[in-house]
């Protein structure tokens, strides 16, 4: 009986094993059709028996299929567009742990040389112990949001070093004291991340509309001895507008000096620093400033690197990014770690050491003066449309000159449309084109209280963005002007007053006088 028991065993497991080389089989050349991608329904679950590569590869496709083209996305600033060799240099830089020092010394080397440079080309001083670390105070990060982070908590420290002095006490008997910092209501998500993680008061100030910066003159009332700093963007991602730095150094200087003060400027430039050094006439916004302590950018934006790339520089090491280094020993060698993650790949280190050889100076000056013409013909293709001899647009952004290549308009609210930007969103994408409308308010980072972005307008009026980015070319910018052209043929016949209900036409011109209490 056992041996008749055994006998049929290896009669099933060798028809199940015939079983699942034919599963394989058929998953390999008819992915469609195969058991496994029929009860795929649930996503969540892993399933009991792996499945082919090119199955699971034609799934991903599939998937991928589905998303918005990249190319036509212009309403993310991050870089979809990549030469063989970076895609090659990138695949390489996966399988390096950058966080490993002393396994990649080659590799950090060139992380270091990217430090150097962008803190050359942002004009930084040399350090003291520059012969002694062979690199400037900085670091690559995780895309410009760690690097907001880790200068923000620079901050923090160096204020509560100050502020235990002032008052002459030990720093831990401060440790409950709460700091502030200034910044404008157009910050990016970044921001809201350290108020929320880091225990740190935002004083929000709300430009204009017709800014979207700044006011160097008012924020003085936003400042006391719990100040820890100032955030000035250079290049607000709603409309690429540049904050006056010059002119709040000069601020800030004045404050230092009555005061006592030691409050310093962080430059958050996700957008622009690698494109405000490329541009000519622009007032100083950098290392210039002596009390711009830090800068921040997204490397995988107009750096041309790939998502995920960001940096951060600080004047100094003393007392700024002291504050947030950790020294590393049991990798087998001793290296400082700067980051708020540690293990990542070198993909977005190599990338941006490759492009930064391989565009140079010149390179990026052509790339950003191409991106500016492009967004001014097609800022002055919007300008030119009209509705029954008014203006379609208000524009919104800072023009052809000293801004990001960015184009930012409203509907003409003059014109009585009962459509609004995020309806012309919907129907241009009918046309492939992802350009994305945003109602001008914001869930404040504190008290989730929905507010205005800007003094002069309710948080329900829209606006749309359309980012210029590198893969835009003039051919394409045409097409986008001919798709508007198109889409305000089918919203011009449409009603869509019942769809946004009676008062929401009303709201555009309501009394503003309230709107200026919530910043």
């Amino acid at each position: 009986m056992d041996d008749e028991l055994k006998r049929l065993k290896t009669q099933v497991d060798s028809l199940q094993q015939k079983l699942d080389k034919a599963e394989q089989q058929l998953q390999e050349n008819y992915y469609f059709s195969s058991a496994a991608v029929k009860n795929l329904l649930d996503v969540g679950k892993i399933p009991e028996h792996g499945m082919a590569g090119k199955t699971v590869k034609t799934l991903i496709e599939n998937n991928h299929s589905l998303d918005f083209d990249n190319q036509l996305n212009t309403s993310s600033y991050v870089n979809v567009t990549f030469e063989e060799a970076e895609e090659e240099v990138a695949l390489m830089g996966l399988r390096v742990n950058l966080a490993d020092q002393t396994v990649y010394p080659r590799s950090y080397r060139m992380h270091d040389s990217v430090v150097n440079m962008i803190a050359r080309l942002w004009h930084c001083p040399t350090p003291s112990d520059f012969e002694e670390k062979g690199v400037f105070a900085g670091a690559g990060t995780v895309g410009s949001t760690e690097a907001c982070l880790l200068a923000g908590l620079a901050l923090k420290f160096r204020w509560r070093s100050w502020y235990a002095k002032k008052k002459g006490v030990a720093p831990d008997a401060v440790l409950g004291e709460r700091p502030n910092i200034v910044i404008s209501s157009c910050f990016q998500a970044a921001w809201e991340k350290l108020f929320k993680y880091m225990d740190i008061e935002p004083r929000i100030f709300c430009p204009q509309s017709d800014s979207f910066k700044l006011a160097p003159e008012k924020i003085s009332e936003l400042i006391d001895d719990h100040t820890m700093g100032v955030v000035c963007i250079m290049g607000n991602h709603y409309g690429g507008h540049y904050d006056p730095v010059q002119e709040v150094d000069r601020v800030v200087e004045t404050i230092n000096q009555e005061k006592g003060y030691q409050i310093g400027i962080h430059v958050d430039a996700a957008s622009g620093g690698f494109i405000a050094p490329f541009q000519e006439n622009l007032p100083a916004w950098d290392f210039r400033l002596a009390n711009v302590l830090s800068i921040s950018t997204s490397g995988h934006k107009y750096g041309e690197s790939c998502c995920g790339t960001g940096w951060v520089v600080w004047r100094q090491r003393e007392d700024l990014s002291e504050h947030v280094a950790i020294s590393v020993t049991y990798l087998g060698g001793n290296a400082d770690s700067y980051t708020l993650n540690f293990s990542r790949p070198a993909s977005g280190v190599y990338i941006q050491y490759y492009n930064l050889l391989r565009h140079g100076i010149r390179g990026y000056r052509q790339c950003c003066d191409n991106m500016m013409q492009n967004a001014e013909f097609i800022r002055e293709s919007l300008r030119s449309m009209t509705h029954q001899g008014k203006s379609r647009f208000v524009i919104l952004d800072d023009g052809a000159d000293c801004c990001l290549p960015v184009v930012t308009a409203m509907l003409n609210p003059d014109c009585g449309f009962t459509y609004n930007d995020i309806d012309l969103q919907h129907v241009l994408s009918q046309h492939h084109w992802y350009v994305s409308g945003y109602k001008m308010g914001f869930n404040h980072p504190i008290t989730e209280e929905y507010i205005p972005i800007f003094s002069d307008q309710d948080a329900e009026q829209t606006m749309f963005r359309i980012v210029v980015k590198n893969n835009l070319t003039r051919d394409m910018a045409s097409h986008l002007i001919e798709s508007f052209e198109e889409t305000f043929t089918l919203l011009d016949a449409l009603d869509f007053s019942e769809l946004h209900g009676v008062d929401s036409l009303a709201l555009r011109h309501k009394d503003q006088r309230r709107i200026s209490n919530h910043c």
